[in-house]
């Protein structure tokens, strides 16, 4: 089916779509539209991650294609190549944070040639341009305010939290959720950062052990076998792997398989339970 303007795509939607509002299908077409007539092969591409703080940057090498044998929504596409990937969201100043957070996925992005300067920086390995947070234009997209309060608090946290601070703050976490914890020493931990038990005095049950990355890397599939050794050896029930920077695909495949024994928590987790928390006990004080 050809459409010759957007227009003719957002009524598409709408008549095809009884239920969708003429502001939604029009957000609808706005995607869309960029993907096939807009995006040319040797322009840059910008992905924020979803499951760790890092940004990913391709250059489009081939021309729009619509495969419709591919698995939904996988139809239409742009081959690219991922020259510049995992770039942590601390390098970039905060305004160029805040066009990467904006609240359409398709859309332009003006600093290109400070955005340029720190993907250079990164591959050279040079210390990245220092983060001066600047407040966005008037004029920029429309801003998904939600992503860029998690990223605010995740780049605050990355500063105030190297090392075993970030175990410092899963055992809050824990411990504001009733837990009984003991933290291990900084340094060499035997494959356990915190223990936690429910019960007085921590006797009771669930048992847990938790063992925490704080490192740039994803963390592969090593980590994950052996904390499941780790719990056989201090008689935990469960486990907690704790990653800042997510996980590689071979943690992720074995999700289901570890289901019942093992939870994966990343930035995001840590952060959404950080502020749960911090507002609870902001309500609380307050009564």
């Amino acid at each position: 089916m050809q459409f010759h303007t957007k227009q003719d795509l957002q009524q598409y939607f709408v008549d095809n779509n009884p239920d969708v509002k003429v502001k939604t299908a029009m957000n609808w077409a706005s995607q869309v539209w960029p993907v096939v007539h807009e995006m040319k092969k040797g322009e840059i591409v910008v992905l924020p991650s979803k499951i760790k703080p890092v940004i990913h940057f391709g250059k489009i090498t081939g021309d729009y294609e619509f495969s419709p044998n591919n698995d939904n929504p996988y139809y239409h596409a742009h081959q690219v190549d991922w020259f510049a990937c995992d770039i942590p969201c601390t390098d970039f100043d905060q305004d160029i944070l805040y066009s990467f957070g904006a609240f359409m996925t398709v859309c332009r992005i003006k600093q290109e040639d400070r955005i340029k300067a720190v993907i250079n920086a990164h591959k050279q390995g040079k210390k990245a341009p220092q983060i001066i947070p600047q407040e966005p234009q008037d004029d920029e997209e429309a801003r998904d305010i939600e992503n860029e309060a998690l990223g605010v608090i995740t780049n605050l946290i990355i500063q105030k939290t190297k090392g075993h601070g970030l175990a410092k703050i899963v055992d809050a976490i824990l411990q504001a959720k009733g837990f009984t914890t003991y933290v291990s020493p900084a340094g060499p931990d035997k494959g356990v950062d915190i223990l936690a038990s429910a019960g007085t005095l921590g006797f009771g049950s669930p048992k847990i052990c938790v063992q925490v990355k704080s490192t740039d890397a994803p963390v592969d599939r090593i980590v994950l076998d052996q904390l499941g050794g780790v719990m056989k050896n201090f008689g935990a029930e469960y486990g907690l792997l704790v990653s800042w920077s997510g996980f590689k695909s071979s943690v992720i495949n074995e999700t289901a398989k570890q289901f019942f024994e093992i939870r994966l928590w990343t930035h995001k987790e840590i952060i959404e339970d950080f502020c749960d928390i911090t507002i609870r006990w902001t309500m609380k004080s307050k009564n």
